[in-house]
């Protein structure tokens, strides 16, 4: 596809968006981070696929950018602060019976590659072996990730239900 085809663009744009947004929203847990996620990348699609003029698989091209954005994310400095110019009136992290906000606070409790892993294997239904390509990791190296992460998550849903 060439991205200098304004209309290709747009349709891709229109058509896999709320997937993107879906995936960004299980990697990172919050809906408004998971929007700019999904924005960056894209605009980092749109930019690369200028750079290099074609590209033959823009879909994963653009997940691949999704997941190598939150990952280069967690690793800056002024993530782990958070200031607020007043205290929230109720903790954002109240405890929930609901097994969807289970799940997700489990996640995000995960290291960034292993809700990465997560995500691309179990969400977007990719093999170990397209994971792996997309992550730049060896197939052992995703199947890791994926063992430890799936056993963190059933630990804590054990938990949960105690």
């Amino acid at each position: 596809m060439r991205i200098d085809d304004d209309a290709a663009l747009h349709a891709f744009v229109e058509s896999r968006r709320t997937a993107l947004f879906r995936s960004a929203y299980l990697l990172c847990g919050d809906r408004y981070e998971a929007e700019d996620l999904v924005q960056t990348a894209l605009v980092k699609v749109v930019l690369g696929g200028r750079r290099h003029g074609r590209l033959d698989n823009i879909e994963a091209y653009a997940r691949k950018t999704l997941v190598n954005t939150f990952i280069a994310s967690r690793r800056r400095f002024w993530r782990r602060e958070q200031s607020y110019g007043e205290l929230p009136e109720r903790a954002d992290h109240a405890p929930d019976t609901d097994t969807g906000l289970a799940v997700r606070a489990a996640l995000a409790r995960l290291t960034a590659r292993q809700r990465a892993v997560l995500v691309l294997r179990y969400w977007e239904d990719l093999s170990v072996e397209a994971t792996a390509a997309l992550l730049g990791m060896r197939e052992n190296t995703v199947k890791s990730h994926a063992a430890r992460g799936l056993a963190a998550l059933r630990a804590e849903m054990a938990e949960e239900k105690v």
